[in-house]
């Protein structure tokens, strides 16, 4: 009953709380990434939700375009701004995806939404991941976010997924905001983002 019914009314109570608390917040970095990215806040990019469908997510745009001699992209340290530094070590950057939540796209819990070009790359176990709705949170970024494999990631989610429940989402969204607070895990060790998942 939870899964099918009283999880949607779980994501847009959280959803709905969260963008009215945080709106300060979202509306000055929003001005803050409008100068620093030349009039672009925001990121979008296609991911795979809910049955494998195909949705856009949106994120704070943390890194600039700004190209090479050769008219190649700059790394993603170098790319990365200021402001959008600070997002990121606050888990800020994420804060839109509340309004994917509000679309049904996503869910405040579950496993996190990855790249199209992974799909085939799963496991017929890992692909169980997508039964759910994705999230902006998950089990296995309580246990470890981007400081654990792959593997360890895709067995958490899968875990999940087995056992979804009201007290369980509870719980993550609980260690989610004491993991931000200590900053834990945000990225891999001498990384600005995480190793792409290159199948098993």
């Amino acid at each position: 009953m939870y899964k099918s019914f009283f999880k949607r009314i779980f994501d847009l109570t959280v959803a709905c709380f969260g963008l009215v608390l945080l709106s300060p917040i979202f509306i000055l970095a929003t001005i803050g990434l409008y100068f620093a990215n030349q009039g672009k806040p925001f990121f979008f990019q296609l991911r795979p939700g809910l049955s494998k469908k195909i949705f856009r997510i949106i994120k704070f745009k943390t890194m600039n375009d700004k190209k090479d001699s050769q008219n190649n992209l700059l790394s993603d340290g170098q790319r990365l701004t200021k402001i959008g530094k600070f997002l990121r070590k606050t888990s800020l950057d994420e804060l839109p995806q509340l309004l994917n939540v509000l679309m049904g796209d996503m869910s405040i819990v579950g496993p996190r939404p990855l790249l199209p070009e992974y799909l085939p790359l799963y496991s017929p176990n890992q692909r169980l991941r997508h039964e759910v709705k994705p999230g902006i949170t998950g089990w296995a970024q309580v246990n470890g976010r981007n400081a654990i494999s792959w593997q360890q990631k895709f067995e958490y989610d899968v875990w999940y997924v087995d056992n979804i429940s009201f007290l369980l989402d509870l719980k993550i969204v609980f260690l989610t905001v004491k993991k931000v607070i200590m900053k834990e895990g945000i990225n891999s060790e001498g990384q600005v983002t995480t190793e792409a998942f290159k199948g098993n």
